[in-house]
């Protein structure tokens, strides 16, 4: 298992060029397993019925917001780990991974004590109907409140990602959501679990997961103990990148509630395809999010090494592979969507609108390269307001604003609500690549 990332050894811009692909395939695998395991869990529970596949999508809406804390706090453990790598200080980058684990079981608690006591009120809140409420508080609770193996899985996960290392989370991953897809058939299926056996088989998962990622951690140089003395400046560090890392992520989950509510006011048809064009679209995301874990990283500890030419370097090298992964992507989606629409509807308008959606996002495929890159490069800088400006105005400033404008007032339909989406990605991606360069040339 890599110890830490050797920077000297990438003295070439082919070699920086090959760690970056070494690095970054496993991490985009990964990603790409996610999303599979959560397609088959949705086609599991939807042989239990209409209702359950609603109480769980509406149930797992709330564990997502629990999921942007602790991602970010993930950001700020990868972030400040690189950067301590990249110094050779063992000594902090361990307190580092000391502390953000200690950091995730408090968070993680604490969203669990609020399932307890709010599972059927937050639901509610989400629009819930009473007998989706009774349905998705059963499935809530059960993987909710042991809400912090959520927090340990992503946050030892970023821990180890840090290090250069997006091999093991790979592993453990691809083993883990086999196990997952039998456990779902087991308990849904055969044992007539219903959403309750989707819940435990998903709790039993995350259980098993933290255990072993933990290991792994203590297998590397970030092994850590209990008993170490906790460093309260290095918490307040900590805190100070993971809070707007935390804000960016609950700006975008709300401004994307307020936004399907216009779409919704345009007709039932169009938010279907809609919603069905995002679950097509999230395949060709998954090599930005894997890259922008490598960003973060190369970026980080270049910058703890006082490498600034050297983290610009990384951060355009990373964008451009991207860009070219998902602009290929792009093309393929382009050409074989109106295929793809068909496996969710045989409806006619439908499929024509899902084709119109996905062939306007297949041409902002570059700019979605550039904001995840980018805004991952940024954070391994140690700048999570930045991409959290720019979530703010892209979001609330130009896409909402654009989708009333195109969508509704225009009348241009869901035409007009992926224009303003493409709109909203190219101003983001503009403005944090020249926030990244101006950082990393000038100096942060």
């Amino acid at each position: 298992m890599m110890e830490k990332l050797q920077l000297e050894q990438y003295n070439t811009r082919k070699k920086k060029l090959r760690a970056i692909l070494v690095m970054g395939i496993p991490a985009m695998f990964e990603n790409i397993l996610q999303t599979l395991v959560g397609f088959v869990d949705t086609l599991f529970v939807s042989k239990v019925s209409l209702d359950a596949v609603t109480a769980v999508s509406i149930a797992n809406a709330i564990i997502a917001i629990y999921m942007a804390i602790f991602m970010a706090i993930g950001v700020g453990a990868s972030s400040l780990i690189a950067r301590y790598l990249g110094a050779d200080n063992i000594s902090k980058a361990r307190q580092t991974a000391r502390q953000s684990t200690i950091l995730a079981l408090v968070s993680g608690i604490f969203f669990g004590l609020a399932t307890q006591f709010f599972a059927e009120h937050m639901l509610r809140v989400m629009g819930a109907g009473e007998a989706i409420v009774e349905l998705g508080a059963v499935y809530l609770r059960i993987v909710g409140i042991p809400a912090f193996f959520i927090s340990l899985t992503m946050v030892l996960a970023s821990v180890i990602r840090a290090t250069g290392n997006t091999t093991t989370p790979l592993k453990i991953s691809f083993i883990l959501n086999i196990i997952h897809i039998g456990l779902d058939y087991i308990f849904i299926i055969v044992l007539d679990g219903g959403v309750a056996g989707a819940a435990y088989a998903t709790v039993l998962i995350r259980i098993v997961n933290s255990i072993w990622l933990y290991q792994a951690v203590q297998k590397t140089a970030l092994r850590f103990s209990w008993r170490s003395p906790n460093d309260a400046t290095l918490m307040q560090q900590l805190l100070a990148l993971a809070t707007p890392a935390a804000l960016e992520r609950l700006i975008m989950r709300v401004g994307q509630i307020v936004y399907f509510g216009l779409i919704i006011k345009i007709g039932a048809d169009t938010y279907a395809a809609h919603m069905i064009a995002e679950n097509i679209e999230a395949f060709t995301f998954m090599p930005g999010y894997g890259m922008a874990v490598v960003a973060t990283t190369f970026v980080g500890a270049s910058i703890g090494a006082k490498r600034m030419k050297e983290a610009f370097e990384y951060g355009v090298l990373s964008t451009v592979v991207t860009i070219v992964v998902m602009s290929v992507l792009g093309v393929l989606m382009f050409i074989f969507c109106p295929w793809m629409a068909r496996w969710f509807t045989d409806d006619p308008v439908v499929i024509d609108q899902i084709v119109t959606a996905l062939r306007i996002d297949a041409f902002a495929q570059p700019a979605v390269a550039m904001s995840f890159v980018l805004a991952g490069a940024l954070q391994g800088a140690g700048d999570t307001k930045t991409p959290m400006y720019a979530t703010a105005v892209g979001m609330w400033g130009l896409r909402i604003v654009g989708v009333y404008v195109l969508g509704i007032t225009l009348d241009m339909g869901i035409a007009g609500v992926w224009l303003a989406l493409l709109i909203d990605l190219y101003v983001r991606s503009i403005f944090l690549w020249f926030q990244f360069r101006r950082k990393t040339l000038r100096g942060i």
